[in-house]
């Protein structure tokens, strides 16, 4: 957590009612595993705008976007569904933008974390100079040259990335893409040996990928990795994002309910999501746990 503080060191602190604009993605052609599209109805049904509008919040919710395949969407080397998953993207960046221009922060419930990619160039539209917060427990920075898998899920931060415009290839649905930001305007949080250093009063894009905390509080995930952050410190990120003042959008993705052995897998995922949103905007921590939140039928 030394690296969030040094970070947020020179920011300013305000507290303030928050106007919250929230966008569900349905989305899971970023990656191979069914279910993740699930995630925004599951973390409404939840409670989130509900808990939202009581702590002050004023929220306007926008509805889930309508995410279809492409037809013919025939794969670019290893990456499947490139057309599909450009179109997704672009999609989401004009909804993002609207939502900025209506002057409201703005909350991307995914879908797979491939959705990063429309949510930041949607953000970067109408938002200069932003920072990056990217709380996972992968880099997502493989390129499609370079990716083991081809899950774009595993590659957004590339396309995002100035200094790797000359690695990405020419790929079908992917040609509206122009980066936006470059490398030192990244903080990663819950990842090993990297150690950011980049001080700023800048509005703050915060990318959230549930699979950040431990598999202990957020098993249903498509991509679990032991050793995670803890609910406390998963829930500190945010709470410390949300007193510097500057929180301008947030995606919260790869909530699998289809993942979760038991229905407590897939409520404690879910509650542990909607507390991560809570916290963004202002909620106070409210002990070492999720709070149990009801969750839909299944």
């Amino acid at each position: 957590m030394l690296i969030l503080k040094s970070f947020l060191k020179f920011m300013i602190i305000r507290r303030c009612h928050h106007s919250v604009g929230i966008i569900g993605a349905p989305f899971s052609r970023g990656q191979r595993k069914d279910g993740v599209e699930k995630g925004p109805d599951y973390i409404r049904t939840a409670g989130l705008i509900e808990k939202l509008q009581a702590q002050g919040c004023q929220v306007k919710d926008y509805g889930n976007l309508k995410l279809d395949d492409v037809p013919n969407d025939e794969p670019f080397g290893k990456v499947r569904m490139p057309k599909t998953v450009g179109l997704a993207n672009q999609r989401l960046a004009d909804a993002v933008h609207t939502v900025k221009k209506e002057g409201r922060a703005c909350v991307v419930l995914g879908g797979d974390h491939s959705l990063a990619i429309g949510s930041i160039l949607g953000h970067a539209r109408s938002q200069r100079d932003l920072c990056l917060v990217w709380v996972d427990a992968h880099a997502d920075i493989n390129t499609p040259l370079t990716s083991p898998t081809g899950n774009v899920h595993g590659q957004p931060v590339s396309y995002l990335l100035k200094e790797l415009q000359s690695k990405i290839p020419v790929m079908p649905g992917f040609s509206w893409i122009k980066p936006c930001i470059t490398a030192k305007d990244i903080v990663y949080i819950g990842l090993r040996d990297l150690d950011p250093e980049e001080q700023v009063k800048r509005p703050i894009h915060l990318s959230y990928d549930i699979d950040a905390l431990d598999p202990l509080v957020a098993p249903a995930t498509g991509t679990p990795v032991i050793g995670g952050l803890t609910y406390r410190e998963g829930i500190y990120v945010a709470e410390e994002i949300c007193k510097t003042g500057l929180l301008s959008a947030v995606d919260l993705v790869e909530v699998n309910p289809s993942r979760g052995k038991t229905e407590e897998e897939i409520r404690s995922t879910v509650n542990a999501a909607v507390s991560v949103v809570l916290s963004c905007f202002g909620q106070a921590r409210e002990g070492s746990h999720p709070i149990n939140y009801q969750l839909p039928e299944p």
